[in-house]
Parts: C-alpha cells; structure tokens; sequence
C-alpha cells in the first residue's frame, strides 16, 4: 500500500529528500510523473492517469506535503521501510489504506519508475569496466 501524509503534517520537509522516487512534493506545487523517475512521453500509470510525464499535474494537496500514490513504492527495492516514516518527526507518513498494493505490485512499480536508469548504468558498467 502506499503511504500518505495526514493533515499533522508541520511542514518540515524532511521527508521529501529521502524519497528515491520523488513522490512527495510540498503543499500547492505542481508535480511531474518525469521527476524523479525514468518516465517519458505519454504514460499511464498505476491509478489509470494517462498524462504527458513532463506535464505538470495538479497538487494533491494546498495545505501540506503529499505524496503522489503513483509514484510512491514504500521504498520497496530501496530501503527496508519507507525513509518517510522513518525520518518524519510527527509520525504523519502512515499506509494509506485507501491504496493498498501487494509487494509484488509495488516491486513492478518501482521497475516501471526506474527502468531505464537500471538499462544506462548496465550499459556503462559493460561499456567501461571490465567485470
């Protein structure tokens, strides 16, 4: 499932740098499916949003940082636990029950987000290291 961040939020920022997929963004910012990720060009993503990844995309909320579900993998394939919860003060990063994925499901997602990071750095360990 993904993790959502409740309206206790104080606004610290402290967990949107921790976030590998760049999937929390701060309160009335716009986010793009293309920051953070390998997505380009027309993309449907998990929830069934089509949009263009460089187009900007409407705040989820005004008032405190969020995290977009789509992009949001509980750091799956990256850390133990999602960093978010870990470095979040106020204890606002919580599952959100109302997007629950299997692991397998949020592994996928993860391969989808970074698929062509994963292709150019194998193509550079082949390319100049001997291994």
């Amino acid at each position: 499932m993904a993790i959502k961040i409740t309206d206790e939020c104080i606004n610290c920022g402290a967990c949107e740098p921790e976030c590998p997929n760049n999937a929390i963004y701060e309160g009335a910012v716009d986010w793009k499916a293309s920051e953070g990720t390998e997505l380009k060009g027309t993309v449907t993503l998990t929830s069934g949003l089509t949009v263009d990844a460089d187009a900007p995309q409407e705040p989820v909320s005004d008032d405190v940082y969020f995290i977009v579900t789509d992009k949001c993998t509980e750091c799956k394939g990256f850390h133990e636990e999602p960093q978010c919860a870990a470095v979040c003060p106020v204890d606002c990063c919580v599952p959100d029950e109302d997007h629950v994925e299997t692991e397998e499901a949020l592994l996928n997602k993860k391969s989808i987000l970074t698929r062509r990071i994963k292709t150019a750095v194998s193509y550079i360990m082949r390319r100049f290291f001997i291994y």
